[in-house]
């Protein structure tokens, strides 16, 4: 995933320009097998100022996108019309983002399966596929930005597994630096700071574990005017009580 590309059998790769086509195709490949509605094409394309001549205009593009479909081996016939609307039909491993969902899927029931290793390797085949932000360059319409949003949210939900993955098999030092990025990234995610917090202290590193919690109580004071969950605050005794020559805390991981 990245810019829009189309790789032949042969692979050869055609790097698709910023076009009102290859905004069509976009729409048309997230949602593959799938008609795609006339009026979902034009909502795509102009938004609120659709103008008069929308329809046969749109007709116009997808007869340009045939031709350049016909000028690849094996395109010819890929882009369909249907009573409706169109519609573009391909093997999903032919696609890198329903690639990306199976890998993703199949990491989630491995790791439910008790197989971590299994999951981690899924995850990082899935991941593997990203070369840069969804559809770079692309123009994006309302259609477009919705499927932009749910990949990036899918995106983050693989790195989840892939940490929960290898706290399982007690690979905490592995995951710290995952988790500092993650924590950055989503700074109100208190299951997040908890995870950093948890495995900080897991591999020995206290002193930066409670400095961790009292980021997340910093963060959560100036943003949202509130405490850290009751969990939390709990996780944060059972750290002090550890260097206080009580018993080591139980983590619930």
């Amino acid at each position: 995933m990245g810019q829009f590309t189309i790789e032949t059998a042969e692979g050869k790769l055609s790097f698709l320009p910023k076009s009102k086509i290859t905004q069509i195709l976009g729409v048309l490949l997230v949602q593959n097998g799938e008609t795609v509605r006339v009026d979902t094409l034009i909502e795509e394309l102009w938004g609120e100022d659709v103008p008069r001549s929308a329809l046969t205009t749109l007709q116009t593009y997808v007869y340009h996108a045939r031709r350049m479909f016909a000028k690849m081996p094996e395109g010819k016939g890929l882009l369909l019309t249907r009573p409706s609307g169109y519609a573009v039909d391909v093997a999903d491993d032919a696609i890198d983002i329903k690639v990306f969902e199976r890998l993703v899927g199949q990491a989630r029931r491995q790791l439910h399966a008790g197989q971590p290793e299994a999951a981690i390797e899924s995850v990082d085949r899935a991941v593997a596929l990203w070369r840069g932000p969804v559809l770079a360059g692309m123009p994006l319409g309302r259609v477009l930005d919705a499927h932009v949003t749910y990949l990036d949210e899918f995106r983050f939900s693989a790195t989840e597994l892939w940490v929960a993955a290898s706290r399982r098999l007690g690979r905490d030092r592995e995951v710290v630096p995952r988790l500092r990025l993650l924590v950055a990234e989503n700074p109100l995610n208190e299951s997040l700071h908890a995870q950093l917090i948890r495995s900080l202290h897991r591999c020995g590193r206290r002193a930066e574990a409670l400095e961790a919690y009292r980021n997340l109580w910093r963060i959560l004071d100036r943003e949202l005017g509130v405490e850290p969950a009751p969990e939390l605050q709990l996780l944060q005794h059972e750290l002090l009580a550890t260097g206080s020559g009580h018993a080591p805390p139980r983590m619930a991981l």
